[in-house]
């Protein structure tokens, strides 16, 4: 039995049984507080950031013909750092050396190492957040429990549900077959696990270890060794994690090279070389629609994608018993983090007429109005708003809500936040039916974008926000209503258009978060993606039950 395996036992089991409850549970403390990660803890992340800016990452023994970065901060300053570059045929020789090693090793064992570098990852989480802050454009607050412990949350909920699925099926059985007077048939069977092979994570812009961690570790606890191709933009936070994990391997007596970097910059990409290349044979992919069509055509035949992509998360509004409490939820889930999160809602679907409140009847401009005012109210100290909204990742986003803004009616525009980086607050603009544009919500417009459209009632809200779903997909969605029958027509709506629906929040959780253990991250069931954080389906793929037997001796 690994040594790593039996001390981290508990975590294991405990996540297990997480697994199975859906209720809440987390291991790895959200809040970046020195009574909980140490007193000094924050300041030690601080430095050890501070000591990355302006020189070269250091990877022990990695493969190196070059150094490359490209980073600039969100927040301002470029960060300077150089990484170890290699070709990619040389990154897949050296993985799939790595690879036979990390295959022979017990489940126990790879499960053993993928538990300690969770654990040794959460231990630097205050140099996570910063190194997520500054490649992403997150706040502190949320780079720190994104990018650390909600992240190695979802990378812990996968090696537990790898273990349960590698588990299952038992490592030897005596088969044993009557024959009547004769004496029995038996047989002595054994199985095991075997690897697909070498695994590569694609990783993104602005959740680079959240998105990154579930596929990282699901490949890693079943045996594949794993090649690590961070957005350019966004190269620190993997880097970091890529260098733990050699650490472990390397003490376990392991190839470290079992996990390597694939470092790029934007004009000299990689990524399509290791997509084509015959050796990968497991791909996770968060990003465009566009490219992720291009992985899964241009993937090598048989190889096992599993992709996030872009959709069009709704809300429909259908009347509301707390319509201030409504609109002040709203208008968090369309601040936080400028928009710029795969859950964020875009289209918020009001019937034309109205609906009823609390505070009595709401025309639809005044609906709009109530999440604008909230927005406002929300945002109004720059301290605040920086928190929430953090900064733009990419300047593109920025040209997008400027484009947006002649696509109907401005309820509240979008404008920078005094004193930060590149930011921009949401903009909220309500269409016109009939008009030119009136069509433009149906794509995803990233960013700080609210669309307010009408509908001719309620349960039309509900099949144009499903529609959509089913069309061009999505993550998330969400209702506000008071009559109990239509809720329940619209959950059968929602499910069968493949998205996870929340209805009438709005106290402190929103449509945005997703959490580990309990929440499926996308369902795989529509275009927004075709995987799920974490269910069976996205680790089963990653091996194979091999079996050899043989006649048991008398």
């Amino acid at each position: 039995m690994s040594e790593l395996f039996d001390r981290h036992r508990g975590l294991l089991e405990d996540a297990l049984r997480a697994l199975e409850s859906r209720g809440f549970w987390s291991p790895f403390p959200e809040v970046p507080s020195g009574k909980i990660y140490g007193e000094t803890a924050k300041a030690e992340g601080e430095a050890a950031f501070d000591a990355a800016l302006g020189a070269p990452f250091d990877l022990p023994g990695h493969p190196e013909s070059d150094r490359l970065g490209a980073e600039l901060s969100p927040w301002g300053p470029a960060l300077g750092i150089t990484y170890p570059a290699a070709r990619p045929e040389t990154l897949i020789a050296a993985s799939q050396a790595a690879a036979a090693p990390w295959a022979a090793a017990s489940p126990e064992t790879r499960v053993g190492i993928c538990l300690e570098i969770l654990v040794r990852l959460n231990r630097i989480s205050f140099l996570m957040g910063n190194a997520v802050m500054h490649t992403t454009g997150q706040a502190f607050a949320m780079a720190f429990q994104a990018g650390g412990p909600h992240a190695q949350d979802r990378g812990l909920e996968a090696v537990a549900t790898a273990w349960a699925e590698m588990t299952r099926t038992p490592k030897t059985a005596i088969w044993e077959k009557p024959q009547g007077k004769a004496a029995p048939l038996v047989i002595e069977k054994h199985w095991r696990v075997v690897p697909r092979g070498v695994a590569l994570v694609i990783g993104c812009n602005t959740f680079p270890t959240w998105n990154s961690y579930p596929g990282l570790f699901a490949s890693l606890a079943t045996g594949n060794p794993v090649i690590v191709k961070p957005h350019p933009g966004a190269v620190l936070p993997l880097a970091i994690t890529v260098r733990i994990a050699r650490e472990v391997l390397a003490e376990a007596g392991l190839p470290a090279d079992v996990v390597l970097l694939a470092a790029d910059v934007p004009s000299a990409p990689i990524t399509a070389d290791l997509v084509r290349d015959p050796a990968v044979r497991i791909i996770d992919y968060t990003g465009s629609n566009a490219f992720g069509q291009w992985v899964r055509d241009n993937a090598a035949p048989g190889a096992q994608v599993y992709t996030e992509e872009a959709g069009v998360n709704s809300i429909v509004i259908a009347a509301s018993d707390d319509f201030d409490g409504m609109c002040a939820n709203i208008a968090f889930s369309l601040s936080l983090y400028s928009g710029q999160m795969c859950t964020s809602p875009q289209d918020i679907f009001v019937p034309r007429d109205g609906i009823d409140t609390d505070q009595g009847h709401k025309s639809l401009d005044q609906v709009a109005q109530g999440i604008a005012d909230a927005v406002d109210a929300l945002l109004a100290d720059p301290a605040r708003a920086s928190g929430v909204c953090g900064a733009i990742a990419n300047p593109a986003t920025l040209a997008r809500v400027d484009g947006a803004r002649a696509m109907g009616r401005v309820v509240r525009d979008s404008a920078p936040i005094a004193g930060q980086g590149r930011s921009a607050t949401p903009l909220i603009v309500t269409l016109d039916e009939g008009a030119a544009g009136s069509a433009a919500h149906e794509a995803e417009c990233f960013g700080p974008v609210a669309f307010v459209v009408p509908v001719a009632d309620a349960e039309a809200g509900i099949h144009a926000a499903a529609d959509l779903a089913r069309r061009k997909g999505a993550i998330t969605a969400a209702l506000y209503d008071t009559d109990d029958a239509r809720i329940l027509r619209a959950a059968d709506a929602f499910a069968g258009a493949g998205v996870n629906l929340s209805v009438n929040l709005t106290g402190n959780i929103f449509v945005n978060q997703s959490a580990a253990f309990s929440d499926y991250h996308v369902t795989g069931a529509n275009p927004a993606g075709n995987a799920s954080l974490t269910d069976t389906a996205f680790v089963t793929g990653r091996f194979r039950v091999a079996m050899w037997r043989r006649p048991k001796a008398a």
